[in-house]
């Protein structure tokens, strides 16, 4: 399973690194620490605590700065629905939830998880998931 650094994770929640920081030492969200006595966050839990934050509107102010740059909202997956041919694929961007159905096919040539980082691309009304 992917891990993020306190960075990677305010960057993904939307916030900044001190945010961040002090909700893990707040215990808001579970860290380890790696071999380099760096704090990590397991990408489920990083995931199921985005969800939980949008939820709550615990973004830093009451309205953040975000820009949709060449529509492209890198994210944290957080919940894949697989079906026989289809699948839906949940990404948490910040405060923005996305979610596509795409094949089942593409979900598992990506190899996408929950708590994986990706980055979904929006185009009119498609959304397009890439594999960080």
């Amino acid at each position: 399973m992917q891990s993020y650094t306190i960075g990677q994770a305010a960057r993904l929640l939307g916030v900044s690194p001190d945010t961040a920081r002090r909700w893990a030492d707040a215990g808001r969200v579970a860290t380890h620490r790696d071999e380099a006595g760096r704090r990590l966050i397991d990408g489920r839990d990083l995931a199921a605590f985005s969800v939980e934050l949008a939820k709550a509107g615990g973004g830093e102010d009451d309205h953040p700065s975000y820009t949709s740059v060449r529509n492209a909202f890198p994210g944290i997956v957080t919940a894949i629905k697989l079906g026989d041919v289809a699948a839906q694929v949940e990404i948490q961007a910040g405060p923005h939830r996305l979610v596509s159905l795409l094949t089942r096919e593409a979900v598992e040539e990506l190899g996408l998880e929950v708590g994986m980082e990706a980055t979904a691309r929006v185009k009119s009304t498609n959304v397009h998931i890439d594999r960080v």
